[in-house]
Order: C-alpha cells, then structure tokens, then sequence
C-alpha cells in the first residue's frame, strides 16, 4: 500500500525538500513526500519573529493542506522547539493529531528521541544561528538534562542565507566542536541543528571519520515519521546511523 509523508517547510527555505526526497528515494515509489510552506523568513527572539511559529497562525492551514492530500503522517521539519521550547512542538503535533486525525512529530522531538534511544547526554551543537537564539537553545536542552559539551554558530538571523552554507562551513563547525569538546567533555552526539543547513548527506562521513553519532535534524524528522508509520527505515543508507535505530 503506498505510504504517503506529509512535510511542513519553513517558506524561505531550500535545502530541506531536495535532502528529504534523496533520503526518501531508497524506500522505492510507494513511498512519496509531500510538502507545504508556510511564511518563515527570519530566525531571532524578536516578538514578531517568534509569532511565525503560532498555533493560530499559518502552520495549521499548511498542515490542513496536506491533510487534504491524506497524507499518512506529517513531520514538522524545523527547530523551532529548541528555542520555543519543546512543549510548542508538543503542542503542535497534538492540534494535527485533533484537528486532522493525523499523526506528527518534529525535527526537534524526533532529535530528541533519537538522543534517548543512543543514551546520549553530552550533545555538541552546529547551527548558523544567532548567539542570543544559540543561547536559549543551549539553556532548554540543559533544563532538559543534556550537557551540551560545545557549540558552534554563524550568526546569521536571515533563514534564505543559510542554505548558502557550503560543506567546507560545516566541515569547520564539525572540527571546532570536536576540538573544543576534548578529553572527558567527548560529545556522545552531535546535531547539525537546522533543516536549512545542507548537512544531511555529510553525516556518514563524520560518522565514519570521529566514530561519534551525528543526527541532522533533517534526517530527524524523516526517521521519526517513519517510525510513526512502522515503515522499514534500513532500506536508507548512506544517510547515517539513526536509520539503523
């Protein structure tokens, strides 16, 4: 029976949908993904900013498009719980789950179960963000029980420039986390933390290379989804160790 994936997208963003359909492609052409925007263009803790993730705003009428298309699952593919909070990702996939008898999950929660499910506790963290948005996301996942053993962020706010990160960016992010959590600070995982960041498919490399988990929050969303639907996610290879759990 064909098993359909429902994806929301950040609406500037444009390197999510192509790294999904690639990491989608192995499945065969039973499984197909489905994608809907809604207005996402800046990332700060500005008011106006934060409003863009609202309940009541836009992102249910996107999640109702793809209800239409009956969609099997819906996967936010956003970090917007790392500095909402994890309980607005919470929230979200139970009004889906109300409003369209659908189940969802998040990059962010589908991270977060990937991290329990490796017994992960000391988390290094890749993003382009800004320091204040780094900062709050580092503070949550602490309240949360995590030891975040390093960072590493470029300060971009715009969400369009970061899909202009290159790999040799995330190659010098990847080194400098590594470094900086040296000896008994050894991350037990790390997150390339934002699903507008071209990461996904240099995941097995770090892997193969630093012998240490790396769970893209792109990939996140796509494993948890198909773990919802209790579709066989070992057919995915070449796109890191989260698909063989």
């Amino acid at each position: 029976m064909p098993l359909k994936l429902g994806v929301l997208v950040p609406s500037s963003n444009t390197a999510l949908e192509p790294l999904t359909s690639a990491i989608v492609a192995s499945l065969g052409p039973g499984v197909t993904v489905h994608f809907s925007r809604f207005p996402v263009t800046k990332i700060t803790l500005e008011p106006a900013v934060l409003a863009q993730f609202d309940l009541g705003g836009t992102i249910m009428s996107a999640a109702r498009m793809l209800a239409d298309a009956k969609v099997d699952v819906i996967g936010w593919s956003g970090t917007s719980g790392g500095w909402l909070g994890f309980d607005a990702d919470e929230k979200l996939c139970q009004a889906i789950a109300d409003a369209f008898g659908i189940p969802a999950t998040t990059s962010t929660l589908a991270l977060n179960k990937a991290l329990n499910l490796l017994g992960a506790k000391r988390l290094a963290l890749i993003t382009p963000y800004v320091a204040n948005v780094q900062d709050r996301i580092v503070d949550i996942y602490r309240a949360a029980g995590y030891e975040v053993v390093a960072e590493s962020h470029l300060s971009i706010s715009e969400n369009a420039r970061i899909a202009d990160v290159d790999a040799a960016q995330l190659d010098a992010q990847f080194r400098e986390v590594l470094q900086a959590a040296t000896g008994g600070r050894r991350p037990d995982a790390i997150t390339t933390f934002c699903t507008n960041l071209s990461a996904a498919q240099l995941v097995a490399k770090w892997e193969e290379r630093h012998g240490v988990p790396v769970l893209d929050t792109v990939a996140t969303v796509v494993w948890d989804m198909l773990r919802l639907v209790q579709c066989d996610k070992t057919k995915i290879t070449g796109w890191g160790r989260i698909f063989e759990l």
